[in-house]
């Protein structure tokens, strides 16, 4: 039996209150709130209540452009998790605050357990599922039930399958979507769950703060919108055959620029998530 490994989860958040509180609640459930470390960016921010019980900080404001605040954002966290590491952690999950790292639960295990059981050389990654809003058929995302009671329709995404898992100091970068000098393994039956787009009126919201706008986030939102189109008019496909099929694409394409991120040959495929799911996150 696979030694209990000691695991942190690291984010760095602004004007996301309401999926960090998910964040914490799942992240704490799974790996214990005294391993989850949040970096509130910017000195005007206030750390909520529910944060209690977690390594949670107010930091300087890093930037405001999205391109450079991005880098810098990603340097700084993966010298904290550098500092995690030197602190006796076996590994450091790095995510935003809008995702969430999920075991299938066909199998029966926590992300604490899983992980404790996996070989991980430099890093791991989750096959990415991009959560959007089938509209007429799905109605506001809210925290008073699970989020995959709520939401059931995802596109499979390259962008979000990422090397968030890792097992020694190295750097990530941007957004967490490769990191510098390595390759990436996808795990199987590990699934990285997005929800920053997955609710039309949270978006509207995004598209209404007057600080991300400044800071050139607008264009991006809009185009990582589409989301919700897709999930709403897109056929969603069986969810164990083509999440197979992705990881197996993902793992041997990749795109010229950047070889060691995944591919996809640019397919969209939208699937529905077993029930099974349903009470996890």
């Amino acid at each position: 039996m696979s030694e209990i490994k000691r695991i942190a989860v690291l984010t760095m958040v602004r004007n996301d209150d309401f999926f960090l509180q998910k964040w914490v609640e799942y992240y704490g459930r799974e790996l214990g709130k005294e391993n989850l470390y949040i970096y509130y960016d910017g000195e005007d921010q206030q750390i909520a209540d529910f944060c209690q019980g977690t390594n949670a900080c107010v930091h300087p404001k890093i930037g405001t452009q999205v391109v450079s605040a991005e880098k810098a954002r990603l340097k700084f966290l993966s010298e904290k998790a550098t500092e995690l590491f030197a602190k006796g952690y076996d590994l450091v999950i790095g995510v935003d605050a809008d995702e969430y790292i999920v075991v299938d639960p066909k199998l029966g295990a926590g992300l604490k357990d899983f992980l404790s059981q996996q070989k991980i050389d430099v890093s791991l990654s989750a096959l990415g599922l991009d959560f959007g809003q089938r509209l007429g058929e799905e109605g506001d995302l809210t925290p008073d039930a699970t989020f995959l009671s709520q939401r059931r329709y995802a596109q499979i995404g390259t962008r979000y399958t990422k090397p968030s898992i890792i097992a020694k100091p190295c750097r990530w970068g941007s957004g967490f979507h490769r990191v510098k000098g390595h390759n990436f393994h996808i795990a199987k039956d590990l699934y990285l769950m997005h929800f920053g787009y997955a609710d039309s009126k949270i978006l509207k919201a995004r598209l209404g703060d007057a600080d991300r706008v400044a800071q050139g986030w607008e264009k991006h939102i809009l185009k990582r919108s589409r989301t919700i189109r897709y999930a709403t008019e897109k056929k969603a496909h069986d969810f164990d055959r083509w999440t197979r099929f992705a990881r197996i694409c993902q793992t041997w394409c990749r795109p010229p620029y950047a070889l060691n991120k995944p591919a996809m040959f640019e397919l969209r495929i939208v699937v529905k998530l077993p029930k099974r799911f349903s009470n996890v996150l």
